[in-house]
């Protein structure tokens, strides 16, 4: 690991501006991804400000009815509070579908959606990778991409978003809150806080360089059935072949969206038109424009399983 500088903010907006003020300055709170990048020479920050401090780590309700989330809450506790449980039963399940107890004991809601992809070429410093180095090309295409993307994918990556806590808000229509460097805050919908990696599959955000997560609001509850199915190798503690996060109405209608497929949280509001036509018609119209390698085309069948699997279930369970 490289040496580095540490310091901890008093306020958000502090956080931001002394970020800015240092060159290679990165934000840390549970450190469950970025500690692992640093001991690997995939991440060498030269300066860590620590957040844990920003009184970031509240639930609170908000007057249209929905929930404020603290950047700083933790997985473990955002799943077990009681009001998530209730009304947004889908995001307890996804958080309970990834890592361990004791990651979950640490990692925050900001740090679960801003995590880095876990494709085994960004991993292995030895190979070329267009997110860890721009420019040296990707040893994923043509190499072992089974466990890698099949949509919005590009010719320079094709590595896909671990977060299932990620999915989950993405089907909620949740919104982010920051600040930036100059102390203005923002809103960005979580639909448009992830990128598609297009030629620059190492910009993974629409964030500015040193703006900082607040907080995540949830708005009022949908009702329906909440249903998180995850797929994978091991049936506990590995990320998704493909995942399925589902808020179903008991008349068939409701939302849809997938993990393990695609660089983002992958969702098509226009495909859950034809939840009433079945899983088939739905998944033709998720993944169309589907480009799978050899290794993973069997993940376009997985998806319909999977998905005709969560539709029974809600119809069972309504």
């Amino acid at each position: 690991m490289r040496p580095f500088t540490y310091l901890r903010a008093k306020s958000p907006a502090e956080a931001a501006t002394l970020a800015a003020q240092v060159d290679g300055s990165r934000f840390i709170a549970g450190g469950t991804n970025l500690l692992d990048l640093m001991k690997l020479d995939i991440e060498t920050p030269t300066h860590l400000i620590d957040v844990n401090g920003l009184a970031l780590d509240r639930i609170e309700a908000t007057p249209e009815g929905g929930l404020r989330i603290g950047a700083l809450v933790r997985n473990t506790d955002l799943a077990a509070d009681a009001r998530i449980r209730k009304d947004y039963a889908l995001l307890s399940r996804a958080l309970l579908a990834g890592a361990s107890g004791q990651l979950r004991n640490r990692a925050t809601t900001a740090g679960n959606l801003l995590q880095r992809t876990r494709c085994p070429y960004f991993y292995d410093t030895h190979q070329p990778c267009n997110k860890r180095q721009p420019g040296s090309g990707c040893a994923a295409i043509g190499g072992f991409s089974r466990p890698l993307g099949i949509i919005g994918v590009s010719d320079a990556c094709i590595a896909i978003h671990p977060s299932d806590m990620a999915v989950a808000m993405r089907v909620l229509d949740a919104q982010v809150e920051t600040v930036r460097p100059d102390g203005t805050t923002r809103i960005i919908p979580i639909a448009d806080l992830h990128r598609l990696p297009g030629k620059t599959p190492n910009i993974e955000t629409t964030m500015v360089a040193h703006e900082l997560i607040t907080a995540v609001t949830l708005p009022a509850p949908l009702g329906g059935t909440h249903l998180y199915q995850k797929v994978r190798d091991r049936a506990s503690y590995a990320f998704a072949l493909i995942s399925v996060g589902a808020v179903i109405q008991k008349d068939g209608s409701g939302r849809i969206a997938l993990g393990g497929v695609a660089h983002k949280p992958w969702r098509v509001e226009a495909a859950e038109a034809a939840m009433s036509q079945g899983a088939k018609a739905v998944s033709e119209q998720l993944l169309a424009g589907a480009t799978p390698t050899d290794e993973n085309a069997f993940k376009l069948t997985l998806v319909e399983r999977t998905l005709a699997s969560v539709m029974a279930q809600a119809r069972a369970l309504a």
